[in-house]
């Protein structure tokens, strides 16, 4: 399936066969780059940027690789191939076929899903826009930039759903998602993950591990969607997300490696002493994970939600690959739920299964983020320290669910509040941290060179070494 270069929106819908339709996109497109300019990377307009663009949507031979001015990407709307007599997969609805159109009854509440979804996707460009200003690398600057087009071009694929399918309500939708700015007091986005600020490397390499990984669970529970042209938007959105996430593993995985050096070579695990040599201690990075993961687990919403057994009854939003559970409906299956009692307990409520899809699909995702920590953990053992990191348990640090504001120490015990506010220091990264990680973060822009509180990846980018020009500066 081909996409069509030569529009003014490169897409693969065959948008010039709909020309109200095609106006109204070429209509928003001049206030989305308004939005990037004022927005997106600061100072970097004129730079040469070696990026990927999708050519395709088929899994081989996707994209292509060039030197690109950011401001000049070619942004369009890509979906997934289309499978022929596809089927929706789970609910009450299991086995009808699949809505090329949104029903009406269920309009506002896929309005509301691409909205959250398609506010996500601004929001992180604008999080991340001054860390092009203390960029390890040219192989990290050039990273940033990658997904900040993808995110971007992420935007544009909800953008499309709402001018497509939604109307008036969909085009005043549309220009909301740009005029919500992260982190703004007035007009913040909508979700709380995505009004933190991003001021350093560290914080970005767990977003992108951490926050990009809850967006591909977001993703697959809605590529399972019966609403088709939503769930082959984000078929291939998971293809392009796939890189954003392999950034903050191996991000992460370079930062413990080069800490890991400097251990041996000052023949010491003290914080201290680590970060008089330049690296960043384990403690600190354990505190960075603690903050990160815990702010994630909140975007899959509650563990018991009324709202997901009705979008998963009505065939709007699948577990994530569906296809692997034995019943599609989840009828007559039950979950068990820990759930706080009176002060200080702890009981076990059994909830309907339908009721527990964002739980199931929390879940999952928190063993997904279990392999990276893993791979980490393998070297600090390898390297000879006795310090493991780990994820800190989902009742901590909940603004959302059950255990919202329920103040507990990062193994899940219930705890007093003075005791978490008193033990918050030593779990969640203090100001003291963020100073240091933030004094750190020296710019370095010579082709293949490092700066000092990271290694260097084990291999460049399409098959290109790391001493490459990735970002052509002027």
């Amino acid at each position: 399936m081909s996409i069509d270069y030569s529009e003014r929106i490169p897409n693969n819908v065959e948008l010039a066969t709909n020309r109200t339709l095609q106006r109204a996109l070429e209509h928003w497109q001049p206030h989305f780059l308004d939005w990037w300019g004022e927005m997106g990377p600061s100072d970097f307009r004129l730079d040469d940027v070696y990026l990927r663009t999708a050519v395709g949507v088929d899994a081989k031979g996707w994209a292509s690789y060039g030197m690109v001015k950011m401001p000049d990407y070619r942004w369009g709307i890509f979906l997934a191939e289309e499978e022929k007599e596809r089927k929706i997969g789970f609910g009450d609805l299991e086995g009808e076929p699949v809505w090329q159109q949104v029903p009406g009854e269920l309009r506002s509440a896929f309005l509301r899903l691409i909205v959250t979804q398609g506010d996500t996707e601004p929001a992180s460009v604008e999080q991340q826009r001054l860390l092009g200003h203390s960029a390890p690398s040219l192989y990290d600057l050039r990273n940033l930039f990658q997904i900040n087009v993808e995110e971007g071009r992420h935007l544009w694929a909800m953008v499309y759903l709402l001018h497509a399918y939604f109307g008036r309500n969909g085009r005043e939708e549309a220009e909301g998602l740009l005029m919500r700015h992260s982190g703004d007091i007035d007009k913040p986005r909508i979700l709380g993950t995505f009004n933190e600020p991003i001021n350093d490397w560290l914080s970005f390499f767990m977003f992108t591990y951490f926050t990009d990984r809850d967006g591909k669970f977001q993703l697959k529970s809605l590529a399972e969607s019966g609403f088709d042209p939503l769930a082959r938007t984000c078929r291939f959105m998971l293809t392009e997300e796939a890189h954003h996430m392999f950034v903050g593993d191996t991000g992460v995985g370079r930062v413990i490696r080069r800490t890991l050096e400097v251990m041996r070579e000052i023949d010491s695990d003290s914080p201290l002493a680590i970060r008089n040599a330049g690296a960043i201690d384990l403690p600190t990075i354990q505190r960075y994970m603690n903050f990160w993961f815990s702010s994630a687990l909140d975007l899959f919403g509650a563990e018991a939600s009324s709202n997901a057994a009705t979008y998963f009854a009505q065939g709007i939003k699948g577990r994530p690959d569906e296809a692997s559970f034995a019943n599609h409906q989840a009828l007559d299956e039950f979950y068990e739920l820990d759930i706080p009692k009176g002060e200080d307990g702890i009981e076990t409520s059994s909830i309907a299964m339908r009721n527990a899809m964002n739980q199931v699909t929390r879940e999952a995702y928190v063993r997904d983020c279990q392999i990276g920590v893993t791979r980490w953990n393998r070297l600090i053992e390898r390297a000879g320290f006795d310090l493991r990191l780990s994820l800190p348990s989902i009742r901590f640090r909940r603004t959302i669910g059950a255990w919202a504001h329920v103040p507990t120490d990062p193994e899940g015990k219930r705890i007093s509040a003075a005791a978490f506010d008193a033990g918050a220091k030593h779990w969640l990264p203090s100001d003291d941290d963020r100073s240091f990680v933030g004094s750190v973060m020296q710019r370095v822009i010579e082709p293949g060179k490092m700066a000092g509180w990271i290694a260097p990846p084990e291999r460049g980018v399409n098959s290109l070494p790391v001493e490459y020009s990735y970002v052509l500066l002027h």
